[in-house]
């Protein structure tokens, strides 16, 4: 079996590497890129990291509008389909990237496969509530990493071609945490680079990213965000996507602070022995809240909303909002419920179901 495989930001990164070892053991992938994060330390450090096959194809799209975006990616992904002919198209989660190649095999009848699906925050105002809708509106194979996802589903009308496998993701945590164990605490702290200056290991630390359009569409809001930070007990090791490097510079401009150290986006391995033993996470990323709960860290959700509804369960996972008062009473003083922590998310053999799956149906 023949399948295309799009990728185009950090979490699909994370997510192939998981499904693609075990997918080449019998089928053929190709691999494309669409560029949709390009910034070395946001897409090249992950491949390099987690042994991931370099692209068959990498469209460079870049960043842009939505609709810019969108459009470039399904031209690339459409000619790539057309040249490669391949039995399925596989994507990842709900980026633009998802979308683009999504529509590109729907038109011309290229069947789809959607790991991740069913997922859904019930806010249409997020572009990727917009893109996991729509995709599995035109899949084939949806491959759910919950129950809850599945009823999402059933809820819609999707019931054909729709299972439970687990989530990918857990099964990259808990393959690539193993490795952990191989390095010191100074081997990672060695490696972070300060964006305004040096950064001092720290015995205790708070993990924060924040990424979001919602969080990050003023510089207001961003302060609200840096002033709960400051006023923690502990150092905040803070990574700093390129979406916010522009405000966070403008801010330490206006604003000393002296208990965030502001770093260069990380790769996935740093991300895992910096999550695993935070005192806390505060994100409001899909894919941090999840790994965080799978690594027992407890996790601060800068959002309305999560997808991911089962970390709510115990306070292992607290919605906040984007204010400094709120950030600082969830993180400080919410209980969290450790002894009924549940295994929502697999035990790390999502790839293997999905792959058996796609024997089944070669037959």
């Amino acid at each position: 079996m023949k399948i295309v495989t799009v990728v185009g930001a950090r979490p699909q990164f994370i997510k192939a590497a998981a499904v693609s070892r075990k997918l080449r053991e019998n089928h053929k992938e190709i691999l494309v890129h669409t560029g949709q994060h390009y910034d070395a330390n946001m897409s090249e450090v992950f491949f390099k990291e987690l042994s991931i096959p370099q692209p068959d194809y990498n469209l460079g799209v870049g960043s842009g509008s939505h609709a810019k975006q969108t459009a470039e990616m399904m031209v690339g992904v459409e000619e790539i389909l057309l040249k490669e002919r391949p039995d399925y198209l596989m994507v990842y989660g709900d980026t633009n990237s998802t979308l683009a190649g999504a529509i590109a095999a729907s038109k011309i009848l290229i069947p789809i496969i959607h790991v991740e699906a069913g997922l859904r925050s019930f806010n249409m105002a997020m572009p990727e509530e917009q893109n996991r809708i729509l995709t599995d509106r035109v899949s084939k194979l949806l491959f759910c990493p919950t129950d809850t996802a599945v009823r999402h589903l059933k809820d819609e009308g999707i019931v054909n071609g729709v299972c439970n496998v687990g989530d990918v993701m857990c099964d990259a945590v808990l393959y690539y945490s193993k490795n952990l164990e191989n390095y010191s605490d100074d081997y990672f702290w060695n490696r972070q680079i300060g964006i305004f200056g040096g950064v001092d290991p720290a015995s205790k630390w708070y993990l924060a990213t924040i990424h979001r359009a919602e969080n990050t569409n003023t510089a207001q809001k961003v302060e609200a965000i840096l002033n709960a930070f400051e006023n923690l007990d502990a150092p905040v090791l803070f990574p700093v996507h390129p979406r916010t490097k522009g405000l966070v510079k403008e801010l330490i401009g206006k604003n000393k602070y002296t208990n965030i150290l502001f770093v260069e986006p990380m790769g996935y391995l740093d991300m895992l022995f910096f999550t695993k033993n935070a005192i806390k996470v505060v994100t409001d990323s899909g894919g941090l809240q999840k790994e965080a709960y799978i690594l027992d860290t407890p996790c601060i959700t800068v959002r309305d909303q999560t997808e991911w509804v089962e970390t709510l369960k115990g306070n292992h996972n607290i919605l906040a909002k984007p204010d400094s008062d709120d950030i600082f009473q969830k993180v400080n003083y919410t209980e969290i419920d450790f002894k009924n922590k549940a295994n929502h998310y697999g035990i790390g053999d999502a790839a293997d179901k999905i792959c058996k799956i796609l024997e089944d149906v070669k037959k």
